[in-house]
């Protein structure tokens, strides 16, 4: 199966999070395989766990994989404690995640994530349950322009969903395209001409349909509780939406005392469980960036748990 994809940052996430050759890992977002296979490449006598709910994904990684020691998961990456534990593994000795949509469902149009082709209105990562033309057709008007302007940061949040809300009265909206056309028509033509309006609405729409930031909040708890002392977590981010939750969640795991600052000794006892590696996020190279434009937003951060 063709799943095209070029992975971001592909050596400096692997080398984030590998630690022992004989160890055991998880991708949380497996998607064609690219950073997985960088791993498993490194691994004598350890072993890789794949999780990804796009079943594409994990059927295009099952063959670039093939002969590597790696177990595949189709789960949401929540649910990485139930996935381990029904594989009987304790600890983890490293993780990776990429946040980004892969340039595979990008790419395809009738998966529904692009405003640049006309398909059925979807944006399902599982390609299960709840999609994107539902959201549109079923929320209300208020609850719409809520997910636009916190979820896209769209200053025209009330103008596209009042939009979205008139158009609908005549005939459900049933593709991208019509969403698309939908939304240049509810901004200003300066706004328009300024660049693509459609782009913050589409990646709003698309977290709330995979309820993307609250699923991550888990996983990025969840990952760190079953490392090991000595492990590591690789998290690629590609929106400031993201990126805020890992920064503020690795913050928390390296903080220590929350004691107010007028007691003079900690009575609350808390250590901190982390420590960044590196004190920035680390951003593709120029030549990254020249061989892969989509690169141009990612941000990784690193954290070791210490305790």
């Amino acid at each position: 199966m063709e799943f095209s994809h070029v992975s971001v940052l592909l050596k400096e996430t692997v080398d984030g999070a590998f630690t022992d050759p004989k160890g055991v890992y998880a991708d949380l977002t497996t998607g064609g395989g690219g950073h997985s296979l960088e791993l498993a490449k490194r691994l004598d006598g350890g072993r890789l766990i794949c999780f990804d709910q796009d079943a594409q994904a994990l059927a295009a990684a099952g063959e670039r994989l093939k002969g590597y020691p790696v177990t595949f998961v189709k789960r949401n990456f929540c649910e990485l404690a139930e996935a381990l534990d029904e594989l009987g593994i304790d600890k983890l000795d490293g993780i990776i995640a990429d946040l980004g949509v892969s340039s595979h469902q990008l790419d395809t149009a009738e998966r529904g994530f692009s405003f640049h082709n006309d398909a059925p209105l979807d944006m399902r990562m599982s390609g299960e349950g709840f999609s994107a033309r539902d959201l549109v057709n079923e929320y209300a008007e208020e609850d719409i322009s809520r997910i636009l302007f916190a979820y896209g940061e769209e200053k025209y949040a009330r103008k596209i969903a009042s939009g979205i809300v008139r158009a609908r009265l005549n005939a459900p909206i049933e593709t991208t395209g019509e969403l698309a056309e939908i939304i240049r028509s509810s901004v200003p033509a300066a706004y328009r001409r300024e660049k693509n309006p459609c782009r913050k609405s589409f990646q709003a729409i698309r977290i709330e349909v995979n309820k993307e930031l609250d699923v991550l909040e888990t996983a990025l708890s969840v990952g760190f509780d079953r490392l090991k002392v000595g492990g590591r977590m690789s998290v690629i981010t590609f929106h400031s939406l993201e990126d805020r939750i890992v920064k503020t969640r690795f913050k928390e795991f390296c903080t220590g005392c929350t004691c107010p600052p007028e007691f003079p000794v900690c009575v609350c006892g808390k250590q901190p469980r982390g420590e960044l590696v590196g004190k920035k996020p680390v951003t593709a190279s120029e030549e990254e960036l020249a061989a892969n434009p989509r690169s141009r937003s990612a941000k990784l951060r690193v954290i070791e748990k210490i305790r």
